[in-house]
């Protein structure tokens, strides 16, 4: 593992990323992105009594029982304020709620998502492109940028429309809007606007303008 020049601190928000090896697909099917969706659920918290693999074998209402002990504890490695699923892909908004809270969920969910993938593909080595990559979010408006740039990342990439992004369900852009529960916090972002319209506006007005720079972001790299 490659030595991390970004120091995560407790109590900070950052924008942390990572993506497939050789830039390669890592969600294939639907399946793919609900296990990844569940891991992300389950190993945010810290006193996850079984591996997910043992706790996916048990019935719906034992997973229930304990999904709700863990809640109730209130003991997360990370508050999960925003994310995006893309198929070589993946973005969190995350706070850091312990010491080295953000490398162990991080860890736990990519650990567990890359032998769930490999034993599914009958492949072997590595499947995310090494270290994750983290970036400090040092102002409310960053704040409000980052969460909109990792929103609008399916309609960026011709994924989607930009009509369909509103029900995009790898991402938590439909909570926002209040379509529907998930483990997001939303209160931080959207702290910042008058209401859930007002965030949608925001995220909606600058679409294009998006597509537009990381064109010439994709052209400048190549």
């Amino acid at each position: 593992m490659g030595y991390r020049k970004t120091i995560l601190a407790t109590q900070e928000v950052y924008h942390v990323y990572n993506r497939g090896v050789e830039k390669r697909p890592i969600f294939l099917t639907k399946w793919d992105y609900a296990r990844f969706l569940d891991l992300t659920n389950y190993y945010r918290f810290i006193s996850c009594p079984v591996k997910y693999s043992y706790f996916k074998s048990l019935s719906r209402e034992e997973r229930e029982k304990i999904l709700k002990r863990l809640e109730d504890s209130a003991e997360k490695w990370v508050d999960i304020l925003a994310f995006c699923l893309m198929p070589n892909h993946i973005h969190f908004l995350l706070k850091q709620l312990k010491d080295n809270g953000i490398s162990k969920f991080m860890a736990k969910i990519q650990n567990s998502f890359s032998h769930f993938f490999n034993t599914k593909q009958e492949r072997v080595g590595h499947l995310f492109q090494g270290n994750f990559k983290a970036k400090r979010v040092e102002s409310d408006e960053q704040l409000m940028h980052v969460s909109r740039y990792i929103h609008l990342n399916p309609v960026t990439a011709y994924l989607i429309s930009l009509v369909q992004l509103e029900n995009y369900e790898y991402s938590s852009y439909p909570k926002y809007l209040g379509k529907k529960g998930g483990f997001c916090d939303t209160d931080l972002v959207l702290g910042l606007f008058k209401d859930r319209n007002q965030y949608r506006n925001f995220v909606r007005d600058q679409a294009d303008y998006q597509r537009r720079l990381e064109a010439i972001k994709h052209l400048t790299l190549e």
